[in-house]
């Protein structure tokens, strides 16, 4: 690698090989930059700008490090630069109280930079034969746990991440931070203590699904399209939730669920819900009837507690679609993976 670097006549085929050793690192930074941006469009950028400014500075690689941890100190950086001075991304309940479902409409919507964004798992999750490892993988992509690493202070974020998530030393992370081991220890033991008020992490762990978890999915989907409201709300727990980012509308309980799907959810009959991987969780792209047919509407992510659905978050932002893979027309309805 060394070589490759320092030598000024190395070869297209050293560089090909090159440019595949940083290529073969893009999904794990996709995850690394997910967690600590909680954006999905600002991770593809992270990433991007990490392997452009790699790729750049390849002459002041020395090979004292692994490639691997160059790239991660890159990336870091990359992050810090983009959350310095931004305030923390959030979901609907972070802003205000739960909102009547007599609502005539969403509202306005805010910002795209004041909401954390769905990610497909296929984007940030590095194939592995472990269990264990994969099901770290997914429950640190949580809404719940992204959204509680927000509160977080940047290098904070970075030490958390870095030391529980991708299990790196205190050595180590001191090193890419260029601090000392105390300091991390420190940030760690803070970080935890925010994180641990932040995400109580009561939700229901999917490794592998059981029998239960896909028979509750399976009558959400049949509720869903059939648009039976009452067969949907016995589904959910007694105080879940529902929101709507970019929108700050959000619902508290099933009963005004179910009164905000009569009322002004109405639209949404007839719609279709194809199943995708998001966030580690079980989630839905839901088409919506439009003026040509149905036509994408938003990504749902469905969290699930004891046996019924706890949380659901409708991201409508058909901007998302394309971004996982989707097409502008459904496919014919398929049963939920699994």
């Amino acid at each position: 690698m060394t070589e490759l670097a320092s030598d000024p006549s190395a070869s297209r085929a050293g560089n090909s090989e090159l440019e595949r050793q940083l290529e073969t690192h893009r999904r794990e930074l996709a995850g690394y930059c997910y967690r600590m941006l909680g954006s999905t469009f600002e991770t593809d950028d992270a990433v991007q700008e990490t392997m452009v400014r790699a790729w750049r500075a390849l002459d002041r690689f020395d090979g004292r490090s692994s490639l691997r941890t160059w790239l991660y100190r890159i990336a870091t950086n990359v992050c810090l630069d983009l959350l310095n001075g931004r305030k923390r991304r959030a979901l609907p309940m972070d802003f205000g109280p739960a909102s009547p479902p007599i609502a005539s409409s969403l509202g306005q919507p805010m910002a795209e930079s004041a909401w954390i964004q769905p990610m497909p798992d296929s984007g940030v999750l590095t194939a592995t034969a472990d269990p264990a490892e994969l099901a770290v993988g997914r429950d640190t992509i949580r809404l719940a746990f992204i959204a509680a690493l927000q509160h977080l202070p940047p290098r904070q974020r970075a030490v958390l991440i870095l030391r529980e998530v991708l299990r790196w030393s205190a050595l180590e992370v001191a090193d890419l931070l260029d601090t000392t081991v105390a300091s991390v220890n420190s940030a760690l033991q803070r970080a935890r203590a925010t994180l641990a008020a932040a995400d109580p992490g009561s939700e229901d762990r999917f490794e592998p699904m059981d029998d239960e978890q896909k028979g509750l999915l399976a009558r959400y989907v049949n509720a869903f399209t059939a648009y039976d409201i009452d067969a949907l709300v016995s589904l959910l727990q007694e105080d879940a939730t529902a929101s709507m980012p970019p929108f700050p509308l959000w619902l508290q309980g099933r009963d005004d669920i179910g009164k905000w799907h009569i009322g002004p959810g109405s639209t949404c009959e007839h719609s279709t819900l194809v199943p995708i991987e998001v966030n580690g969780s079980p989630g839905y792209a839901h088409y919506r009837p439009g003026p040509d047919g149905l036509e994408p509407f938003g990504i749902q992510v469905l969290e699930l507690s004891k046996g019924r659905i706890s949380k659901i978050t409708y991201f409508l932002d058909t901007d998302l679609f394309p971004r996982f893979g989707l097409p502008q027309r459904p496919p014919q309805p398929a049963p939920h993976p699994g």
